[in-house]
C-alpha cells in the first residue's frame, strides 16, 4: 500500500470499526489533538465508499448532522477498544464503568443494517447495491454491529494490537502468524522504522573513532 497524505483515511486495521477509529487515530505532532481525516462531509463520503459500507457511485446526502453522529460512534469505539488495550478489570466496577459507552453502542446498533442486494452492473456483471439507498442510522448500524462481534469474541480481542510506531497509535488486529505484528502497516510505520534505525546505524558508524567503526 503506497503511503497515503496525512490527512488520508487508511484501510488497514483488519476491522470496519477500526478503521473508523483510525480516521483520528495518531499521535499529534505537537501540542492538541490528533489529525482529523474526517474534517468534513465530504471526506466522510468518501470514507464511507472506500470503506465499502456504501458501493461506489451511490448517491449520498452526507451533511454536518452525519458527520457529528460518525465522530460521535469513533469516539466511543476509542474509548471501548482503549479498555480492552489497557486490561481494564470486567468485574463489577468495570462494567459500571463501562456502562454508559456500552448502553450507547447498542443503542447505535439497534436500527436495521443496510439492506444490500445484488444487481447486474454495466457489464453484465453481478454488483452491490443498497436497497432504498444509504441512511446515516442504518451505515451507524453497520459499525457499531461490527464493533460488537469484535468485542465480544475472546480471540478476536486477544489479537487487538497498538501500532508501535513513533508517530501512530492506530489499533488494529493482528492474525500474523505467531502474533508477531508490530505495526499496523509494515509499508508506512514499519518502513518508517526501519529507515530511522539505519539513519541511527550510519550516525553512530560516523560517530566512532577511526578504528573502532
Amino acid at each position: 500500500m503506497a503511503a497515503a497524505a496525512s490527512g488520508d483515511p487508511r484501510f488497514d486495521t483488519g476491522r470496519l470499526c477500526l478503521d473508523l477509529v483510525a480516521t483520528a487515530a495518531g499521535r499529534p505532532r505537537g501540542p492538541g489533538e490528533p489529525v482529523e481525516r474526517l474534517d468534513g462531509p465530504e471526506r466522510l463520503g468518501a470514507w464511507l465508499i472506500r470503506s465499502g459500507l456504501v458501493p461506489p457511485g451511490t448517491a449520498l446526502a452526507a451533511d454536518h448532522d452525519w458527520l457529528d453522529r460518525f465522530r460521535e460512534l469513533r469516539e466511543l469505539l476509542r474509548r471501548l477498544v482503549r479498555a480492552q488495550l489497557d486490561g481494564s478489570p470486567a468485574d463489577r466496577a468495570g462494567v459500571r464503568a463501562l456502562g454508559p459507552d456500552l448502553d450507547r453502542l447498542n443503542a447505535f446498533a439497534a436500527p436495521a443494517p443496510s439492506a444490500i442486494r445484488a444487481v447486474p452492473g454495466r457489464d453484465g456483471t453481478l454488483v452491490r447495491a443498497l436497497a432504498g439507498g444509504p441512511g446515516c442510522a442504518a451505515l451507524l448500524s453497520d459499525v457499531a454491529r461490527d464493533a460488537i462481534r469484535l468485542l465480544t469474541d475472546p480471540v478476536a480481542r486477544s489479537r487487538l494490537r497498538e501500532c508501535e510506531g513513533d508517530s501512530c497509535s492506530r489499533v488494529y488486529l493482528d492474525t500474523s502468524r505467531g502474533r508477531r505484528r508490530r505495526w499496523c502497516s509494515s509499508e508506512i510505520c514499519g518502513n518508517r522504522e526501519r529507515v530511522a534505525r539505519h539513519r541511527r546505524r550510519s550516525t553512530a558508524l560516523n560517530a566512532a573513532p577511526p578504528g573502532q567503526s
